[in-house]
């Protein structure tokens, strides 16, 4: 991740796609080469998106839910390859970004002072959502990064809550990142039915006006998103979205926009920043 280290300039926050499994480092299925490099090109140009250069990455990934928000705390996180049956040498990827003991504990202090528990994990180690995503990112791996879990129960008002509560982390050089796929129904993915993908479209373009709201609307559209045109369809579980949830939450009163869009076996998958 190029650019100017930071001094003092607010950071954006971002939700991103981080694709199926280990995606960019492996083949394409037969007749669907190239499926993934607009994604894997949005990914690794995305520190141009950037005021400058972040101290540090805090990532809410899709793949980790507890109780409680919590933290990574580990000095130096392993990875956790929570996919399977992919290609051996998948399982030998490395991105081997410091943690930030620190960063973990102003995390908790920051839920804490709005009202929310939270934990902490020493031990376990960044997810795919996190290190297949920040390999084309960050591949130097030498930002210190703190992994956020989601809350079970995946209630989006809290998600946004918990957002909220780490607003300040913006302007402390914290590139505050939820990664997950805004289309995430694996079933219909690559399904021929004509109405899986129109209800993938209404989704799609009612969850980029929802991005691109007054953040005031935008909060209270969210909290609802259930409601929305294809949400199940798009989302049978919404683990994949909750991301979003905590980036827009940690946004504040800043405007989103949709920062890339492309379609993956026909169906349309977004990114927006906010701020």
């Amino acid at each position: 991740m190029s650019g100017r280290t930071n001094g003092g300039v607010r950071q954006p926050t971002f939700y991103i796609p981080h694709g199926g499994g280990p995606c960019f480092f492996m083949a394409d299925p037969p007749g669907r080469e190239g499926m993934w490099d607009a994604m894997a090109a949005f990914l690794r140009g995305l520190p141009d998106l950037l005021p400058e250069r972040p101290r540090a990455l805090l990532v809410i990934s899709a793949h980790w839910e507890c109780p409680v928000p919590t933290v990574m705390d580990a000095a130096a996180p392993p990875l956790l390859f929570d996919y399977y049956g992919f290609p051996d040498h998948t399982y030998r990827l490395t991105w081997p970004a410091p943690g930030d003991p620190a960063l973990a504990a102003r995390v908790r202090g920051l839920l804490a002072a709005a009202g929310m528990a939270s934990g902490s994990d020493p031990d376990r180690g960044y997810d795919h959502g996190v290190f297949v995503p920040f390999l084309l990112i960050e591949p130097e791996a030498a930002l210190p990064t703190v992994q956020l879990s989601l809350q079970d129960g995946l209630d989006p008002a809290t998600h946004i809550a918990i957002g909220r509560a780490l607003v300040p982390l913006r302007d402390e050089g914290v590139l505050i990142v939820g990664s997950g796929l805004s289309y995430h129904n694996l079933q219909g993915l690559f399904a021929p039915d004509p109405r899986a993908a129109a209800a993938a479209e209404a989704f799609d373009t009612w969850l980029t006006g929802t991005a691109e709201a007054d953040p005031e609307r935008r909060a209270a559209l969210l909290t609802d998103w259930a409601r929305a045109p294809g949400a199940r369809a798009s989302h049978p579980r919404e683990e994949h979205l909750l991301p979003l949830m905590v980036a827009a939450g940690a946004a504040g009163t800043d405007p989103g926009r949709r920062v890339y869009a492309d379609r993956i076996a026909g169906k349309p998958v977004s990114a927006f920043a906010f701020g």
